[in-house]
């Protein structure tokens, strides 16, 4: 591998080449600061990215106005200019963005990797796409940041895998747990409720999430398998709560795609090997997920309707996120013995205004047939095997009693 500054860079930049992002944690912040030191490289370029919202907040079509983005998943930093048609956004749920990757052309990648305690090279806190990338990119660039220590479990990474080394020395971007109020304290108690010992749990991210994994402190040998890892995750695994010593796979070992948080976390998984990462194509992939015996996918949405069907991504004709990885978790949860797939979130949203329990959903992210529980503050709806009167009913059931009377008369 090459070492080279910025000006080096820039150079290898050239019209119409397409640029993989790593995204997440691990976005090359040093490369994407580099060119914009001298944004007229970026002509006619256009590049990839699975964003986060709050974490990677820049649009790459600024550079320049003939920059192209694709994106698989919108975040308010993508807004303007996706409005102005200069970024596409691609509807792909995580497992197939793998594949996409790994057969579309990419001219190069920006990666990011680092040193771990022992002085080996390593992917830096987000390896989603790595092998894709990786093994289908055909020049691969790595910011190499001697500001972050990599974590125990995350993979190896070969001289010879890569081209050309940027050197940087920066903290890794820090995202704070997310606050839990009154609401979300009591959807994490309903949700704790329904899980038994020795499940296996894939969370997403935010106050719910939180909550859940905060009231699972009285279980046992409880299982960790998903796209992410965050600090309440390893509170579990510290306490001794998640072990993984029930799986039927990967026994004792903590899967996940990226880890989200702050110094505490990343130094934490710097000393914890049972933590490992891996690509979309283990962490989502329902042939590896059905082989851990009651695996349970925990989603949020931003609404149901009265058929059970959910919509995690639109608000008022507005793409606001993206599908993301849930589906992938939901069916795989599905086909795993014993498995539930639940959908937790509040009854309302706009401060009480609107129910998120609706007559009919904006946009269909997931399926009817893709939920077992609906769980908010007011309840637990249990979908499995219900009829149509019957998921209605439920839905009803745990909606702000406010909003009941208006949804029994939708479907009068």
């Amino acid at each position: 591998m090459k070492t080279i500054n910025g000006s080096q860079l820039r150079s290898l930049l050239k019209p119409e080449c397409r640029i993989f992002v790593v995204g997440g944690s691990n976005e090359p912040i040093g490369l994407c600061n580099a060119l914009r030191e001298a944004p007229e490289c970026a002509r006619g370029v256009s590049f990839l990215q699975f964003p986060l919202p709050g974490m990677n907040t820049f649009d790459y079509t600024t550079l320049d106005e003939t920059t192209h983005q694709e994106t698989f998943f919108l975040t308010p930093d993508l807004q303007e200019n996706f409005q102005a048609r200069r970024i596409d956004y691609l509807p792909m749920q995580m497992r197939y963005i793998y594949d996409y990757l790994c057969r579309t052309r990419l001219d190069m990648a920006f990666v990011q990797i680092g040193y771990d305690r022992d002085g080996t090279l390593r992917a830096g806190p987000n390896v989603d796409f790595w092998k894709a990338i990786t093994g289908n990119a055909r020049v691969i660039v790595a910011e190499l940041n001697r500001g972050m220590v990599c974590a125990a479990g995350a993979p190896l990474v070969r001289e010879s895998d890569i081209d050309y080394v940027f050197e940087s020395n920066r903290s890794l971007p820090q995202m704070e747990s997310a606050q839990v109020d009154d609401v979300a304290a009591t959807i994490g108690k309903n949700v704790a409720s329904v899980i038994r010992d020795g499940d296996c749990l894939q969370t997403g991210i935010g106050a719910i999430p939180k909550a859940v994994l905060s009231a699972l402190q009285g279980h046992n040998d409880l299982g960790l398998h998903g796209g992410l890892i965050d600090e309440a995750g390893m509170s579990l695994i510290q306490s001794g709560v998640v072990t993984g010593f029930k799986k039927a796979i990967r026994k004792g070992v903590h899967v996940a795609g990226m880890a989200l948080g702050t110094d505490k976390l990343y130094e934490w998984l710097a000393d914890t090997p049972s933590v490992e990462f891996h690509s979309a194509n283990v962490t989502h992939e329902i042939e590896e997920i059905r082989r851990l015996d009651h695996f349970v996918s925990i989603n949020s949405a931003v609404e149901i309707d009265l058929e059970g069907q959910v919509n995690a991504e639109v608000i008022g004709g507005r793409q606001i996120s993206g599908t993301g990885g849930s589906v992938d978790f939901m069916r795989s949860a599905r086909a795993s013995e014993g498995g539930r797939s639940i959908i937790a979130m509040t009854a309302t949203a706009r401060r009480g205004q609107a129910s998120r329990i609706v007559p009919k959903v904006e946009m269909v992210t997931a399926l009817r047939t893709d939920i077992d529980l609906v769980i908010t503050e007011f309840g637990i709806a249990d979908l499995r095997n219900a009829n149509r009167t019957d998921r209605l009913e439920a839905l009803v059931e745990i909606a702000h009693p406010d909003f009941r009377p208006e949804l029994l008369d939708s479907r009068l």
